[in-house]
């Protein structure tokens, strides 16, 4: 355990850093990353470059050339910072994502102004999660200077497209080889959990497009086609009658958070039937036609006692009900990307480690919890097969892709303690 003094000195460094948190904090806001469709991920990787070489990092800029989404109009760009210690011993990754969802409408304050106000700093991604990210760079650079001479390595990544899947971010590293057990020993993601809380890992997901097919025809004799926007308003209340509280029923012994996330849970993300929307500034009015195409996204999140073929049967199922029973039904389904849930054991050496720093720095032992959606965890469990990996950081997870979203500076400050005394447990010698 880091002996008292040690805590001490750690402690009054990241108060002395408090303001360098939140003016960091501030300027990461300032660098609008929305994704869809990824602008500015290179800024933002640029702006975090020389900041972590003059602590004693190694920077790579690296873009994820061929992942998904990646083009030279938007380009997936990722940095990677290593700072080697003194003498052997393990890796510590903290990992987190740099880019944001859209603004949304309801906001009071400026979504990409940074606004310090009430002790918080508003803006579009404070708590998800360039506060956390913050936090992480803070921690690492206030426990470098206490303990230059460190054992083992400590690694920063700022990566791309979390919230469209980690396809041209975290995943693509993973393929590359940057998440490899024998690479990497401890992963902590500074994800907006509450500074008081472990989180283990989360619920699968499962995403796929359903499209009904009808018949085009002129809008004045629909009696001719055979509309495509009634069938899946069909495919619709068979949802809400059976598969709904179908749903509800299922429940998990996961600590999953939220209460209401710990069913089986199912979002339509988006619809579309019959013409497409026109482009801005188009007055016209649209041709009169019999829809002879609709299609829903829908986003299932399934729980570890699910398996996934079940969870896909589940909608197949329902699908052929509702054909044997509708005249001219057609319909087929596409799988968009699926993944499985993911949960890292209790006595796992990273939530140990973590589980007594927050112990140590709030007076109280943490809760364990599972998040109600995925995150970039997934990718370093599935793909790089690391399984000591964690989230935790500052931050209330309701806030995330809401207006006025915020994240609180006490609980960066509180969190960063937390990780610069998970350091001093992993990299310095005994």
């Amino acid at each position: 355990m880091t002996a008292p003094a040690d805590m001490d000195r750690l402690t009054a460094e990241i108060d002395a850093r408090r303001d360098d948190l939140v003016a960091l904090t501030q300027a990461l806001i300032r660098i609008p990353t929305l994704n869809p469709p990824g602008r500015h991920y290179r800024d933002i990787c640029e702006a975090l470059k020389p900041r972590l070489h003059a602590a004693g990092f190694t920077v790579q800029l690296l873009r994820a050339e061929g992942a998904r989404a990646d083009s030279d109009k938007y380009p997936r760009w990722n940095l990677l910072a290593r700072r080697e210690g003194t003498r052997p011993g393990d890796c510590v990754h903290f990992n987190g994502h740099t880019d944001v969802v859209e603004v949304g409408q309801g906001w009071s304050t400026d979504p990409f102004g940074g606004t310090v106000k009430d002790g918080r700093v508003y803006g579009r991604g404070a708590c998800d999660m360039k506060g956390g990210i913050a936090t992480a760079i803070v921690a690492a650079e206030a426990f470098v200077a206490c303990f230059p001479d460190h054992a083992g390595a400590i690694e920063i990544s700022a990566t791309a497209d979390e919230e469209s899947g980690g396809y041209g971010g975290v995943a693509w590293m993973a393929d590359q080889g940057y998440f490899t057990p024998e690479r990497v020993q401890h992963v902590i993601i500074p994800e907006p959990l509450n500074k008081d809380r472990v989180c283990l890992g989360h619920r699968g997901v499962w995403w796929a497009e359903i499209e009904t097919k009808g018949r085009i025809a002129h809008g004045s004799m629909p009696f001719l086609g055979d509309c495509a926007v009634r069938h899946m308003g069909a495919v619709l209340a068979e949802m809400e009658e059976h598969l709904f509280p179908l749903l509800a029923s299922k429940h998990t012994d996961m600590p999953v958070v939220p209460d209401g996330a710990k069913q089986s849970t199912l979002n339509i993300n988006s619809i579309h039937g019959g013409e497409p929307e026109h482009e801005a500034g188009y007055d016209g009015f649209p041709a009169p036609c019999v829809p002879d195409r609709c299609r829903i996204v829908i986003d299932r999140r399934f729980l570890i006692e699910e398996d996934i073929a079940t969870v896909k049967a589940e909608i197949r199922a329902m699908m052929e009900h509702i054909k044997a029973g509708r005249p001219g039904f057609d319909y087929e389904i596409r799988d968009m990307h699926e993944v499985v849930p993911s949960m890292t054991e209790r006595d796992a050496p990273v939530v140990r480690t973590v589980s007594a720093a927050i112990e140590r720095v709030l007076a109280r032992a943490p809760d364990y919890v599972v998040s109600p959606g995925t995150y970039d965890q997934k990718h370093i469990d599935r793909i790089g097969r690391m399984k000591n990996c964690i989230a935790y950081g500052p931050g209330i997870l309701d806030l995330a892709h809401q207006p006025d979203e915020w994240v609180g500076i006490d609980d960066m400050a509180d969190s960063a303690k937390v990780l610069t005394l998970t350091l001093a447990e992993l990299l310095l010698a005994r």
